[in-house]
């Protein structure tokens, strides 16, 4: 990557540094990052826009876009295309509320002036979690076909139960869509892909962006904190602090409740295994992933009575078979 950088590009690396697992350039105060592009150069220039937003509104650890000696956002190399980002000033704050830190950008994100297209997930959950569970379904079968281990077998074996997870999620987001107690907190606005706590880290990653309902973000943060066992203090105290700034409409908190019913991080983990195609820890991952879930379903069906939300005065319906 040193060569490409100093090629198509002028920099003259004098440090290699590791952040968040990612290989970065130094040069001077700039540390420069390589993002492979192919076939994603549309949504990573919808993502770039993002990022200059952002980083007009001081938000200057985010990951930004550099032209090429020609002046093009992308690079092909070695059978490749890149872009490059850069990175000036590191984060190296993390005291700040996560709850309050979000509820802040989230702010910022709604007033935006163009919804993205290509990242945009924006109403669209219904229809990408039928097309993730019709996805997983097939491309489970396929694996487990080429390869009946004991991790597969093991999959195929959890496979009905994964899909009966997900056609309640569904169900129940079909229905919280007919609610009509929303807000202008509920305006879409710059998310993540997965939010743990993104903002409060070194760097802010351009090709983490979605454009989404911020319950996106709540949902996933609260999800990392169950499936880690994390002090149900810190999950309340997380929401608290969120909205503290951003109250939650009713539409809000059964969007939050769907998205948490879902169970992404089943997905999540086997996309990870079939894309590094490393199977070694698998087995142990998928077992542990599979044992926390009986924690993680308990913790559901307590989540509202733990943040002090009455469901049954509010009218907010809760499944009670968790």
């Amino acid at each position: 990557m040193e060569t490409m950088l100093a090629t198509h590009y002028n920099i003259q690396a004098s440090e290699k540094v590791v952040l968040a697992g990612r290989d970065g350039y130094k040069q001077d105060e700039y540390v420069y990052f390589t993002i492979p592009s192919d076939n994603r150069e549309v949504i990573h220039l919808e993502q770039a826009a993002l990022a200059y937003y952002l980083l007009e509104n001081r938000y200057f650890h985010t990951a930004i876009p550099v032209a090429n000696i020609n002046g093009d956002w992308f690079t092909a190399y070695e059978n490749t295309t890149y872009m490059v980002v850069m990175v000036e000033q590191l984060n190296n704050t993390t005291r700040e509320s996560s709850g309050r830190s979000l509820a802040a950008f989230h702010t910022i994100g709604t007033l935006y002036s163009f919804e993205p297209h290509q990242i945009s997930s924006y109403g669209q959950w219904k229809k990408l979690w039928i097309d993730k569970l019709e996805s997983y379904e097939k491309n489970v079968s396929l694996a487990a076909n080429e390869k009946p281990d004991d991790y597969f077998r093991m999959v195929m074996d959890t496979l009905p139960y994964i899909i009966g997870l997900s056609e309640n999620a569904i169900q129940y987001l079909q229905e919280s869509e007919r609610e009509n107690r929303f807000d202008t907190v509920d305006q879409g606005t710059i998310s993540f892909q997965r939010y743990t706590n993104n903002l409060q880290k070194s760097v802010i990653w351009l090709d983490d962006f979605v454009f989404d309902h911020p319950v996106r973000d709540l949902a996933e943060y609260t999800r990392s904190l169950l499936l880690s066992n994390a002090p149900p203090d810190e999950i309340v105290q997380f929401l608290h602090d969120y909205q503290s700034e951003r109250p939650l409409s009713i539409f809000s908190w059964r969007l939050l409740y769907a998205r948490l019913l879902y169970p992404v991080h089943f997905f999540d983990h086997f996309d990870s295994v079939m894309g590094s195609r490393t199977f070694e820890d698998s087995y142990t991952a998928f077992a542990s992933l599979i044992e926390m879930q009986e924690e993680y379903e308990k913790k559901m069906r307590g989540l509202y009575q733990l943040i002090g939300l009455d469901a049954t005065s509010l009218q907010i319906p809760v499944l009670h078979w968790l």
